[in-house]
């Protein structure tokens, strides 16, 4: 068996239909550059992981021999974290739904659609980079490895490392604030892989990514019927998650009404489905984070208060950069290390340049600040020249300010928008819109819906970067 390259991801499909292989791979290859493995039968494929552990699974309930659910779990005996995506070709989605029980990250009905197929996929394997790679804190330099590493030796972060340390061991729930950039969900990663839970699943969910509408079916999904486009049940992440842990990032964006339902699963772990009775289980343990001062938004009457008092019970503060100075050369060091550049040093106007600057984007902004100045280098030493070319530019004036881009010529899009516009603000009446934001991650969404989930050509077709596309799309 060869080994796939490392930038590769290797799946398993495993169907004991030559039609469903075929099709998947053709389909998979073409959106994904990725190795793809085959078996026909559970057995085969407990055989196969033996010798190979991929990073995804997906796999039919029914088939020759020993079934999808029976596989599943001899696969979750063996502890392996690797997703599994269930497929089946029945109306009923029974089964489905109790092989996500037992661990699935997800089912999709036969026949797939090819792009919600292959966003399952890209999810899937976004959380088995993130189950795969640990967070670690506190070592030195030549320890540095593969794992992501909390980067810091200030007064502040060894308090952020006193902290993980307290709380890894429980289920507590824990709310992580601080700016943005400042490494919250490295915290969060930190905190998962250090706990008994470490073994199950950990879910990010980016709340303010998903449309308001959407995010309440996505945490706790919905049952056939329940809105348009429901044709099916569908299984939240509080589901997939349980005996898990999730990850709950800019929490305060969330709607008052998914907020109340929040509460719930707080305070008895429980839920109903969107347009469902009964209400559901779990044991997921959960871990939020915002960059909003949600006492204010208490205030402002756009954060339930008992909510708020509910998630009060274990907080840590991320400090921004601006507020540990002193681990900004090291973490300069540690970001030239993890690219390649381990001979790459600072010159010491350069090194005073980093220590005075604010950071406004905090982490984030400094690693981006050295992969361009090192570009620029061009050599292994990096001055303040490069520094100042690399930094991000001043506001401009309103005067001197960039036109905005011209909106493309359709014909009838201006009539079309006024009709929109009218109904939007019937609807709406004094509530507030927040339409550019959906506008922006629906765009983001249907662009690509038509290039097939290819990142580069969705970016190009909007006019944006990929990396404001996968932020949009809460990659």
């Amino acid at each position: 068996m060869m080994d796939a390259p490392a930038n590769q991801a290797t799946l398993l499909i495993v169907d004991d239909e030559e039609e469903i292989h075929y099709s998947l791979k053709r389909y998979i290859t073409s959106h994904l550059p990725c190795t793809i493995l085959k078996a026909t039968s559970g057995e085969e494929a407990l055989s196969m992981l033996q010798i190979e552990i991929p990073d995804l699974i997906i796999m039919d309930i029914k088939m020759g021999g020993m079934d999808g659910l029976t596989t599943l779990k001899e696969i979750n005996k063996r502890s392996l974290k690797v997703p599994v995506i269930i497929m089946t070709a029945y109306s009923t989605t029974a089964s489905a739904i109790e092989a996500t029980r037992l661990g699935a990250y997800d089912y999709v009905l036969k026949p797939f659609d090819p792009p919600s197929m292959m966003s399952i996929i890209q999810n899937a394997l976004s959380m088995r980079r993130l189950m795969q790679k640990s967070v670690v804190w506190g070592v030195e330099e030549d320890q540095w490895g593969t794992d992501d590493v909390l980067i810091g030796s200030s007064a502040a972060m060894q308090d952020v490392y006193k902290f993980i340390g307290r709380v890894a061991d429980s289920s507590a729930l824990v709310l992580i604030t601080g700016e943005s950039g400042t490494g919250k969900e490295l915290v969060a990663r930190a905190i998962y892989g250090h706990s008994p839970r470490s073994k199950n699943i950990f879910l990010p969910v980016n709340c303010a990514a998903i449309p308001e509408n959407l995010l309440e079916s996505e945490l706790f999904g919905h049952e056939k019927g329940a809105f348009t486009g429901a044709h099916e049940r569908r299984i939240g992440k509080f589901e997939q998650a349980d005996k898990g842990t999730i990850f709950l990032d800019e929490i305060g964006e969330m709607s008052m009404l998914t907020q109340g339902k929040l509460l719930r699963v707080l305070q008895d772990k429980s839920f109903q489905r969107v347009g469902g009775k009964d209400f559901i289980y779990t044991d997921a343990r959960i871990i939020a984070a915002t960059n909003r001062n949600l006492a204010e938004r208490v205030k402002n009457t756009q954060f339930r208060e008992d909510l708020y008092y509910r998630l009060q019970v274990m907080t840590i503060h991320l400090p921004p950069l601006r507020e540990r100075r002193s681990d900004i050369p090291l973490l300069a060091r540690y970001f030239a290390w993890r690219e390649g550049h381990r001979s790459l040093s600072l010159s010491k106007e350069a090194e005073e340049f980093l220590l005075h600057y604010n950071w406004p984007g905090n982490i984030r902004e400094l690693e981006n600040a050295i992969q361009r100045a090192f570009i620029l280098s061009r050599g292994n030493i990096i001055t303040v020249d490069h520094l100042k070319t690399s930094a991000p530019p001043p506001s401009l004036p309103r005067e001197q300010a960039e036109p905005a881009a011209e909106a493309p010529r359709v014909e009838g899009i201006e009539q079309a928008l006024d009709q929109l516009w009218r109904q939007i603000i019937e609807q709406q009446q004094d509530k507030p819109l927040k339409l550019y934001q959906w506008l922006e991650i629906e765009l983001a969404r249907r662009a690509m819906e038509h290039t097939g989930g290819n990142q580069v050509q969705a970016a190009k077709l909007l006019g944006i970067s990929r990396n404001t596309l996968r932020q949009r799309l809460g990659l």
